[in-house]
């Protein structure tokens, strides 16, 4: 038995070591090929970045392209292996299986045709801001399966392309502008001198577009103030910068310039009405008898403190 397990052996070495120059060359060709697909990634970025102003394209291209030469490498380094009828086995095999490799990787075949898609339509480009669903932020990239998003609160989040390509995109940054609007509350006394001190400091501000021209309306009568809604346009580069701070400011501004102006911003008034039908609510103010419950008597721990017992004292004499 034991000569049998060393004959074994003996054929299983003497087939390693034919095999032994076959694995060196497979080895070195998928080596250099692997090398050859880093350069190759390289030189593809240089040349699509010097002809295509989209960082998304040439990223997605790249990545293609490296991928596309590990697997043509993989194919000849098995045919040198002398696994040639297995790499035309599994190529031949890829009609038969096709559907049931499809149906079982769906969801990732959807994702990469999605990008494909994602990468030569456009819909965004780099620190784009887009609203996809609920997520909200700046595009970073665009890979294979996923798009790449940082949110305003600091989350990166990866979302599936089939999900980017079927859902309802907002790109806030593509037209290069934005329209902001407020609401600020008047008091009914002259309400276009208002509307035309607003627009006069909108149009002070900086960073809001002048060839847009900013305009205010009358939104709502309200119980005490008159309710203008202003409208500017702003730049969308940066669109923290360009809206939530801008727009603070813009509404800073107005503020100071109306109370300066000597207009009032008066709070909401609540008026209370009582059902018709209830009797009468009598109320009488009158001062409490000293000792009684309305006015307890002092406490002990603060007699010590004369300035507070001499002002009780003139209450009660009062």
């Amino acid at each position: 038995m034991f000569g049998d397990f060393t004959t074994v052996l003996h054929d299983y070495w003497e087939q390693f070591l034919y095999m032994l120059p076959r694995l060196l060359v497979a080895a070195v060709v998928m080596g250099v090929v692997w090398v050859g697909a880093s350069r190759l990634r390289t030189w593809l970025a240089t040349k699509l970045s010097a002809h295509s102003d989209d960082p998304l394209l040439t990223d997605f291209l790249t990545q293609v392209g490296r991928w596309v030469l590990v697997l043509v490498g993989l194919v000849v380094a098995l045919n040198i292996l002398g696994f040639s009828g297995v790499v035309g086995g599994i190529l031949g095999a890829v009609g038969v299986s096709a559907f049931v490799v499809g149906f079982a990787f769906k969801d990732i075949a959807e994702n990469f045709l999605a990008g494909i898609i994602l990468a030569f339509n456009r819909p965004f480009g780099v620190n784009d801001t887009v609203k996809i669903q609920e997520m909200f932020g700046q595009i970073t990239k665009l890979n294979l399966r996923t798009t790449e998003m940082n949110t305003f609160d600091g989350r990166d989040i990866s979302i599936p392309n089939a999900i980017v390509l079927k859902e309802p995109l907002i790109n806030y940054t593509r037209d290069g502008f934005i329209r902001q609007e407020f609401v600020v509350g008047v008091d009914y006394d002259d309400v276009a001198a208002a509307i035309a001190l607003i627009l006069e400091q909108v149009r002070k501000e900086p960073e809001v577009l002048t060839d847009r021209e900013p305009f205010a309306i009358v939104d709502e009568l309200a119980a005490s103030t008159v309710n203008l809604k202003v409208f500017f346009w702003t730049d969308t580069d940066d669109y923290r910068r360009a809206t939530l701070e801008l727009r603070s400011r813009v509404m800073n501004r107005v503020k100071i310039a109306l109370m300066s102006g000597g207009y009032a911003l008066p709070p909401d008034i609540l008026e209370l009405r009582l059902p018709t039908k209830m009797p009468a609510i009598p109320i009488q103010v009158a001062m409490a008898e000293p000792g009684t419950l309305a006015d307890p008597p002092a406490d002990p721990k603060k007699l010590a403190s004369k300035p507070s017992a001499d002002l009780g004292t003139g209450l009660g004499a009062s």
